[in-house]
């Protein structure tokens, strides 16, 4: 059977009604490719640009290898200039990544350069929105976001495969308990389902974003991104109205992350075995009473 991938829904332009009814309300992503061809970025973000107004800070880098179980999410595997790091990929591929970088606070000016979609929705809010660049043949692992927003990625310069799954799917993804990641020893674009056969049968959408597409990433969704080229990405986030979720953000945020880097600190492999075995027996639990239903 394998995973079940569908496209992913492709529209031009949008109206707020048909954005709110279609997409937002049913929580179900979609593609805009119009909407950052109106905004001066789509001709003025260039690689070279980029470099020009953000310039030489020094910036984490995070690469594809398996968390070290004793240190927080996020932890970086090393730091480079920014410019360095942009020549770094436009010369070859690499696996390191910059994730959740604010190039804005350090380049003010690249806040006139983009519009947020506030024609489809409310509720942004970061006043300097997060970017995303990678190397050719880099891998953002399988996750959803710690705080529940929705998401307006906006890609650069390039292409980018993502793969999206519905929440409902977390445990057959093999989800670590206290965590917002899945199990890291399968690659869910070529997954060996003997391994691990909760996999088989799960469904899941598939998009292919080029320079100037939105993707629209509703709350709690799952992604896995590999960046077709050397490329970057920004992403606009916005709350959704739902009290729950805002709920779920907070404890993800104040209570889920704070438990788990204390029993990271504490316990360290121990810990992180714990957690990869009960995502491993909750995962063919599930599997085994045929949910989600």
């Amino acid at each position: 059977m394998g995973i079940l991938l569908k496209p992913i829904d492709v529209v031009d332009d949008i109206s707020q009604e048909d954005f709110r009814e279609k997409y937002l309300k049913p929580c179900k992503p979609v593609v805009i490719k119009n909407m950052a061809r109106k905004w001066p970025a789509y001709q003025k973000w260039t690689m070279d640009y980029m470099k020009e107004v953000v310039g030489d800070v020094e910036v984490p880098l995070y690469d594809s290898a398996k968390a070290d179980p004793a240190a927080p999410i996020n932890t970086p595997t090393t730091k480079m200039p920014f410019a360095d790091y942009v020549d770094l990929i436009q010369r070859e591929p690499t696996d390191l990544r910059i994730f959740f970088f604010d190039p804005i606070k350090y380049a003010p000016k690249l806040l006139d350069d983009y519009i947020p979609p506030k024609n489809l929705m409310g509720g942004f809010l970061d006043k300097y929105p997060s970017m995303f660049f990678g190397g050719k043949g880099s891998v953002t692992f399988l996750h959803y976001d710690i705080d529940m927003p929705h998401i307006f990625h906006t890609h650069f310069n390039g292409r980018k495969h993502v793969l999206l799954f519905e929440y409902k799917w977390k445990t057959r993804l093999y989800k670590l308990p206290y965590a917002t990641y899945a199990l890291e020893d399968y690659d869910i674009a070529n997954p060996d389902f003997e391994k691990f056969p909760a996999l088989d049968g799960i469904e899941g959408i598939e998009c292919f974003l080029e320079h100037g597409d939105t993707l629209f990433m509703p709350t709690g969704w799952w992604h896995w991104m590999k960046y077709l080229d050397g490329s970057f990405s920004i992403s606009l986030r916005a709350w959704d109205k739902s009290w729950a979720v805002k709920a779920h953000s907070l404890w993800n945020l104040a209570v889920q992350r704070n438990f788990d880097n204390f029993m990271k600190g504490r316990y360290k492999k121990r810990y992180m075995d714990w957690k990869e075995r009960k995502a491993v027996e909750r995962a063919h639990e599930a599997l085994k009473k045929g949910l989600p239903k």
